[in-house]
């Protein structure tokens, strides 16, 4: 019963800390995003289609 709760303990740990690097990995990408939507917009009057 002990081995199972070790193996539960770990893996809860690794969800916690996958989460974490997954908000982290969001809002890094979400920044991205906007500052290239941003200069995309400073730069509408150049773009021709």
């Amino acid at each position: 019963m002990e081995k199972v709760y070790k193996a539960m303990k770990s893996v809860g740990a690794f969800n916690v800390v996958l989460g974490i690097l997954m908000i982290v990995f969001g809002i890094a990408l979400g920044v991205l995003v906007i500052t290239r939507g941003a200069k995309l917009l400073k730069h509408k009057s150049e773009i021709l289609f």
